[in-house]
């Protein structure tokens, strides 16, 4: 089962779960738990192979991954803390776990906050996809995770951002970075799919200014499905949750507390 933390409200019966994005690990949460925790019941994962979710040994022949294996991980350990509906939060990878998971268990999903979401691939990301596919197996898989948090997050702002990230990622192991880095073969076919589908579950996208790879695609989509809504943060990047805390707690909350 995954790792995972809980923190209980005494008196709501609402809970609110965070799903980070690839690399990552429960603690880049830590600017919204204590915001969080004072109005609803919150769950911290660390999906497969990250944090403190070491690679199992049911895990340890599977050649790649998929995204309906890991929203299973999820589920899993809703189903055995007996939670049986949940608002979700991510952050980039994470929003399309939790976009899965809404696919794949829509009851289970009270509403979507999605951070830095990814519903397409640009041209430019899918010529790093193809370039890191190409040389994730003869070159350090740290070197090319730096390098892509570069190209995403390029900014002096962004700094903060990107170092979180590195610093997570030297947790993973290199057959662990493969098997993830692998799902993006999925990605085209899936996101098109999501853009196609408005699977009807309250939704807002929280998104940086200057995420200029991933924010025209969700300006696009909101644009086209009834139950999303969109907030940009001002002097922003990818990682919005870490780089303007305070807007992003604020606006989410007053989201989840309007529902």
């Amino acid at each position: 089962m995954l790792h995972y933390t809980i923190y209980t409200h005494n008196t709501s019966q609402e809970w609110v779960t965070f799903v980070h994005g690839a690399g990552g690990s429960s603690s880049i949460w830590y600017k919204q738990v204590r915001d969080y925790a004072k109005h609803y019941n919150v769950l911290l994962l660390d999906l497969r192979g990250h944090g403190n979710s070491k690679p199992s040994l049911k895990n340890a022949f599977e050649k790649q991954y998929t995204f309906d294996s890991i929203v299973d991980d999820i589920v899993e350990v809703l189903d055995h803390e007996k939670i049986e509906k949940s608002h979700f939060v991510g952050i980039s990878l994470g929003t399309i776990v939790i976009r899965q998971l809404a696919e794949n268990y829509p009851k289970r999903v009270s509403s979507m906050i999605m951070g830095g979401a990814i519903v397409k691939l640009n041209i430019r990301s899918q010529i790093l996809m193809r370039f890191g596919n190409v040389v994730k197996s003869v070159i350090p898989y740290l070197w090319l995770y730096r390098f892509f948090a570069f190209i995403i997050m390029p900014k002096k702002n962004h700094r903060e951002s990107r170092l979180l990230f590195v610093r997570e990622a030297k947790k993973l192991y290199h057959k662990e970075f493969i098997r993830w880095y692998k799902l993006t073969t999925e990605l085209n076919p899936l996101l098109r799919f999501f853009r196609q589908v408005d699977v009807g579950i309250p939704t807002l996208y929280v998104m940086g200014q200057e995420d200029y790879m991933f924010l025209p695609s969700i300006e696009k989509l909101v644009s086209m499905q009834r139950s999303a809504d969109l907030m940009v943060v001002p002097d922003c990047g990818h990682v919005v949750n870490v780089e303007q805390p305070e807007y992003f707690n604020n606006t989410t909350l007053s989201f989840l507390k309007g529902l």
